[in-house]
């Protein structure tokens, strides 16, 4: 499999194998890492964590080929904001509830990144989901998880999306120009968020 990947122009194959430990397979030359023996208490995020273990080694060690990283901000990302404020991100074209491991979120969208001044910096992020429909004041925690991040981002939503719940029809409504009607009905939508999944 490593073969067809290197052969489709990636210059570095890893390939985990849990307690097995990972392979990294590069043009010329492959290297085994084995994983200490350990108690596994969850494996939620471990494979974002290695991932990300591995591109601050790269990086520190500017071994990061740059040509293969500057379209990285090319589209943008699925997101959440999980319960413990972390970032998670996800292919764009991946269902939020998905991304979020079928768990609540803080928050959910849309982000895209790009490079300035050897930084990665958050270009544009929206709160546009609809399977999560979060309300735009929860930039606060996406925010949070952004600084967190060490990123560098906008000052709020760069492009915010109003939904609501209709409260006769229970459809979800993406509220435009500031037409709190219900699409599917015609009843009035209520001024402030709803949509919570916990009601």
């Amino acid at each position: 499999m490593a073969d067809r990947w290197l052969a489709s122009g990636a210059g570095l194959v890893l390939i985990t194998f849990g307690s097995r430990g990972a392979w990294a397979v590069g043009h010329d030359a492959s290297v085994h890492v084995p994983v200490p023996a350990v108690e596994v208490v969850d494996t939620v995020g471990a494979g974002d964590a290695f991932t990300a273990g591995v591109l601050a080694h790269l990086h520190h060690t500017g071994r990061l080929v740059r040509e293969g990283v500057d379209g990285l901000g090319a589209e943008p990302f699925t997101f959440v904001v999980g319960m413990d404020g972390v970032l998670r991100l996800a292919p764009r074209r991946s269902e939020h509830v998905a991304c979020a491991g079928g768990d609540m979120v803080l928050s959910a969208g849309e982000i895209s990144f790009m490079r300035e001044a050897e930084q990665w910096t958050v270009s544009e992020v929206s709160n546009q989901s609809t399977g999560c429909c979060p309300d735009v004041s929860s930039w606060a925690e996406v925010a949070r998880a952004v600084d967190a991040a060490e990123l560098r981002r906008p000052s709020g939503f760069t492009h915010e999306v109003v939904f609501r719940r209709c409260p006769d029809c229970q459809q979800h409504n993406i509220v435009r120009e500031d037409d709190f009607v219900c699409v599917f009905c015609g009843s009035d939508l209520p001024a402030t968020w709803n949509v919570d999944p916990t009601a």
